[in-house]
């Protein structure tokens, strides 16, 4: 169950160069400026409270203005391994995930953008519309130890600071050589897309690890076999 409230813990992996408007002192005393553009990006088939978790987490352990749930358009890593629910289907999920929650937004630039979706792609068009904020690309521990195998990834820490999503018992992940990261620690929610698919097939309830407006929209759109009566 997404707990009421979490002790975030930031640590300040190594000093990030070539960024000016991120001071040499841990991240835990830095001002809420809000200057920042965190990414969060996934597939979200479905989203759950392990998503909105971290996208709250870092946002306020970072100051960050916004963090946008980027939607995958076609997530290429995925591509052949399921059958994945349609781009329109995810992205009204992750908009009923973040609705009422300040600072959190549903972004569906990669489904707009179309085609195989790359983050490198993401963050050169963002770089270039938002060139007074920081980008922050969030990221769990097993995606961080898997950097090396992304589309252009060398390109990547020149783009954003690496924010590094520890949860509670996992292996302590560190970043590629080079990077600006930052970690952030959120207790640890034992619960994945796949286990929730799995959930509905089986007739298990989705409560609480889905928000209700967000079943609500599985259940009107009729998806993993979910639907209104």
């Amino acid at each position: 169950m997404f707990p009421q409230s979490c002790v975030t813990c930031v640590t300040a992996l190594r000093r990030p160069t070539g960024i000016s408007s991120l001071p040499d002192r841990t991240l835990f005393r830095m001002p809420p400026v809000r200057r920042g553009l965190g990414i969060l990006g996934g597939t979200f088939d479905p989203p759950h409270i392990g998503h909105i978790a971290a996208a709250v987490e870092v946002r306020s352990a970072l100051h960050l203005e916004r963090v946008l749930l980027m939607v995958a358009n076609d997530p290429w890593q995925k591509t052949g391994t399921r059958p994945l629910s349609e781009a329109s289907d995810r992205f009204a999920m992750v908009n009923a995930a973040v609705q009422g929650i300040e600072g959190l937004e549903a972004s569906s630039l990669e489904i707009d953008r179309g085609g195989v979706t790359y983050s490198i792609d993401t963050l050169q068009f963002l770089r270039v519309s938002a060139p007074d904020q920081q980008l922050f690309l969030i990221v769990g521990s097993d995606a961080a130890t898997n950097l090396h195998t992304w589309h252009r990834f060398e390109e990547l820490q020149d783009l954003a600071t690496l924010v590094i999503v520890d949860r509670d018992g996992e292996i302590d992940a560190e970043p590629p050589s080079g990077w600006s990261a930052v970690k952030v620690s959120i207790p640890r929610l034992d619960i994945s897309s796949s286990e929730l698919r799995d959930r509905v097939r089986s007739g298990r309830p989705l409560e609480p690890f889905v928000g209700g407006p967000v079943i609500n929209e599985i259940r009107s759109r009729g998806l993993y076999g979910l639907a209104d009566s």
